[in-house]
């Protein structure tokens, strides 16, 4: 099975294709308002290897609306236009790998906050949430991910954006997202709301 791997949710565009779990391409794209630009690119160049892609993997967030609802339109047009199944994952499921004991992840949800859940040996134990970073820090567990090194958390240099191959892994034991997680209202309000 060749499963193509998109994540959107952070300032970071990833892409990667797989055969089974063996890495074919890898590519990413740093720029929080580019990966409209970015990810045609980053496809065309998973493309080019000639494979036929059997399925596709798309983070569903927590992110911002606009990164997101680029990377889930693009894996659902183009699974939709090939006749092959795709599914969404939490994209946070997708930034750690091979740490024990209980954590947090998180990703920068711009605002001064940051999305976040809670982990324990590799597997997410709470829904994510989105909190102030100090809320967090007083759980006083590791926190991993793009918001740990933003907001001045210890953080790992490897562990800060969603990664392919994290991605993939975690189908063995995340259950499916539906729905794009954006966990608060838009920023952007009916003029009749106002």
């Amino acid at each position: 099975m060749t499963t193509l791997v998109i994540d959107t949710a952070t300032s970071r565009t990833s892409v990667g294709l797989f055969d089974g779990a063996v890495p074919l391409f890898a590519g990413r794209h740093d720029g929080a308002t580019e990966h409209g630009e970015a990810l045609p690119r980053l496809v065309s160049g998973a493309l080019n290897l000639g494979r036929p892609i059997t399925q596709v993997l798309v983070g569903m967030g927590p992110g911002p609306f606009t990164g997101l609802r680029v990377g889930i339109t693009f894996a659902e047009v183009f699974a939709r236009s090939k006749g092959i199944p795709w599914a969404g994952i939490c994209s946070l499921d997708g930034i750690v790998s091979g740490v024990t004991g209980e954590y947090i992840v998180a990703t920068d949800a711009r605002r001064k906050e940051i999305y976040w859940a809670k982990f324990d040996s590799g597997k997410r134990i709470t829904e994510p949430q989105v909190s102030l970073p100090e809320e967090v820090q007083a759980l006083g567990l590791p926190v991993y991910g793009e918001g740990a090194s933003k907001y001045g958390f210890e953080a790992d240099i490897d562990m800060i954006y969603p990664h392919p191959l994290f991605m993939l892994a975690s189908l063995e034991w995340a259950d499916g997202v539906h729905q794009p997680m954006y966990l608060r209202k838009p920023d952007a309000i009916p003029t009749s709301e106002r």
